[in-house]
């Protein structure tokens, strides 16, 4: 599937929710399709968990 098929059919979930559910109901699945969506990378292993965490030596040695 596409990267445009994808955004498609997340475009349309956004807006059923925020139609038929509100601010509300949107926000809750777009933070919910946040989640998923760095989650699913986290299983595919294009995202490693240090990916998060930057640590204090390593901007250390980016400054110099």
């Amino acid at each position: 599937m596409s990267k445009a098929v994808v955004g498609l059919i997340a475009g349309m979930a956004l807006g059923f929710a925020g139609y038929f559910g509100g601010f509300w109901a949107f926000l809750l699945v777009l933070v919910l399709g946040a989640v998923g969506l760095v989650a699913g990378r986290l299983m595919e292993g294009d995202l490693e968990p240090g990916d998060f965490i930057r640590r204090r030596h390593d901007e250390h040695q980016r400054a110099r």
